[in-house]
Formats: structure tokens, sequence, C-alpha cells
């Protein structure tokens, strides 16, 4: 008999070594307590937000400017200096128009061209006001829209009290009413540099 129950401890033994022998239960709730896997493990640890941001370097390019493309354009010499004038853009909106353009000084970078009244209604107007539109359809001329009607209204444009270095240019701009919507181009006419004709309305 006593050799039976030693025999009887000792497979005990030898079993439980394997692993064989089921998991022990909890004191409470009588669930089995499951073994917790490497792999649960790494999920309990692992953050719970969104993976951080990818940093930008400082020193990463800048994204290109867009190059504006000339739809009217005319070289002349003034006040000494070698210009360029390209019209780009004259865009209806509504009630409307902007024209744009851009003003290059074609000469050596010690060159300095003031454009200053050359543009204005006057020798101390410093906007490019005098700049206006003629509808060659119905004989009208649009001028530079205004904030106003009184005496210190001011133009809806560039002011313009500066200058333009050789190999340099500036970009101006105007507002105006829009004319009718039959009228597809105008005559742009900017005082002491040209007379632009057949620029389109888009």
């Amino acid at each position: 008999m006593r050799r039976k129950l030693a025999m009887a401890a000792l497979l005990a033994m030898t079993l439980t070594g394997c692993g064989t022998l089921p998991s022990q239960l909890t004191s409470g709730g009588g669930e089995e307590k499951q073994p917790v896997r490497n792999t649960e493990r790494a999920e309990e640890n692992a953050p719970t937000g969104p993976p951080p941001a990818a940093t930008v370097s400082a020193s990463a390019p800048a994204p290109p400017t867009e190059k504006l493309q000339a739809i009217a354009s005319r070289e002349m010499k003034h006040d000494g200096s070698n210009l360029r004038v390209d019209i780009t853009g004259l865009k209806r909106q509504g009630r409307i128009a902007t024209l744009t353009w851009t003003v290059h000084n074609l000469d050596p970078s010690s060159d300095h061209y003031y454009v200053g009244s050359n543009l204005g209604t006057g020798n101390l107007d410093w906007t490019v006001a005098g700049v206006s539109l003629i509808d060659p359809v119905n004989g009208k001329r649009y001028r530079v829209a205004r904030n106003g009607t009184g005496d210190d209204a001011t133009c809806v444009c560039s002011r313009v009290n500066q200058r333009i270095k050789g190999g340099s240019a500036l970009e101006m701009y105007a507002v105006y009413g829009a004319p009718p919507a039959d009228v597809s181009t105008v005559t742009v006419e900017i005082p002491n540099l040209g007379v632009f004709p057949d620029v389109p309305i888009s």
C-alpha cells in the first residue's frame, strides 16, 4: 500500500513538471486565470494615440512661386531707363474688373527708375490712378475705382512712390467697374508708358 502511494505521488510530481495540470483558479470569481502572452503585453504597452507627425526640416526648399504670364507686352524708354511692361491679367469678377501688370527695368543694376507720379493723375499722385481702360465697342473710358466720392477718396490701386532697380521689376494693380459682358477686349492706356490694344478680359 505504501509502495502504491509513493508511486502515485511520484507520478503527480512528474505530470506537474510537464505543465499538463490545469491552471490554478482564482480565489474570487471562479474564472480561469490565463497567462498573459508576450503579444498581449506588447499591445498593452503600445501607445493609444496617433503616431507623431513627421518633422519637416527647416532647410527644405520652398515650393516655386507661380510665374506670371504676359497677355500683352511692350518695351519703351522713359526718363532715361529702358523698360518693359507686361500686362499679366484683366479679370472680371461680377461688377468689377482687376488689371494687373509688371514694370521691368531692363538696365544694369546701377540704374534706378523712379515710378513716383508717372502713372498717377497729377504731380503729387504717387499711385497708378492714371491707368485707364478704353471700351472700343461702346466708346467708353473706365477710370480706376475709388473708395468714396469725397476729396479724400483714394484709388483702389497700387501706391508706387518707389524706385525699380535695374534688372528687377515691380508688380502693380488697379480695380475698375467691369465693362459689359459682351465686351471681350479693351485698350489699356498707361501714362508715359504707352497704349496696349486688344487686351482680353477673362
